[in-house]
């Protein structure tokens, strides 16, 4: 039987909507892997520069690609293309021990000795130049309860002593320093292998980072072929009471202070 008019129509417009699906797909893909990707904050190491809830922009160029790179992980490829190293002080997107994605700071490269005492970092010998600083206060919210290991409230804001921490090549950043923890804060030196970085969080006293091995929890060194991508810029921050069926909540959750600034 020759099939009708209609049924070649329907046919090509099958047909038309794969092709645009999968156009779709490889803009997607493309845009993710190639591009940039976001990324939203799921705890607080990385205070007081970030939040929970913020929602980042992840840049994917700076350090070449790697399966890490790669929507899906698709291609698998092994290596890593176009490879550059961070700088120390970036702030870094990177695939954990566990296979999730995490953020922290670039403070050691292949080579540089690590360290810390008394909380301070010592690099490659020499203890990294620091500054006091005033309380910083967090705005207690509903993603973002109050995690000091010893809580001090002034109004609605938890309080963090606070030290501007300075690297070599002139990169300044506000740390946290909450207490005396013996376990991440008198670290013996280390030598960063080949092909690795040493991260840390910037909230030291709850950063799960390279001074703690992944078999108790932490990130270890961390292979270069592990990146992401770089943090650029905050796109959105919510402070978590928001809710997707009740769309108007998306506006008066907002942090609108903090759209925008750049890391």
């Amino acid at each position: 039987m020759a099939r009708t008019k209609n049924d070649k129509s329907k046919q090509e417009g099958g047909g038309g909507l794969l092709r645009g699906l999968l156009m779709i797909l490889v803009l997607a893909w493309i845009l993710r892997s190639l591009i940039a990707a976001p990324f939203s904050i799921p705890s607080g190491s990385m205070l007081p520069g970030l939040y929970v809830g913020d929602y980042l922009i992840v840049s994917k160029w700076n350090y070449g690609y790697s399966r890490a790179s790669f929507l899906f992980g698709v291609p698998p490829i092994s290596g890593r293309l176009l490879a550059k190293l961070p700088e120390r002080g970036d702030v870094v997107v990177f695939r954990g021990p566990a296979g999730n994605d995490v953020i922290k700071r670039v403070i050691g490269l292949p080579g540089d000795s690590v360290g810390t005492i008394g909380g301070r970092v010592i690099l490659n010998g020499q203890a990294l130049a620091t500054k006091p600083l005033s309380p910083v206060g967090i705005p207690v919210s509903v993603n973002s309860p109050c995690r000091a290991v010893r809580p001090q409230m002034q109004g609605n804001s938890c309080m963090f002593s606070a030290f501007q921490e300075t690297l070599p090549g002139g990169k300044s950043y506000v740390v946290l320093d909450q207490v005396d923890n013996p376990v991440v804060d008198e670290f013996a030196p280390v030598q960063v292998p080949a092909g690795h970085i040493f991260l840390m969080g910037d909230n030291r006293d709850d950063s799960a980072d390279s001074r703690i091995p992944p078999e108790m929890g932490g990130m270890g060194f961390i292979p270069i072929e592990s990146l992401v991508g770089k943090a650029q810029v905050t796109f959105w921050s919510t402070d978590g009471t928001s809710s997707w069926l009740l769309p108007w909540t998306w506006f008066s959750a907002a942090r609108s202070e903090r759209i925008g600034s750049s890391h």
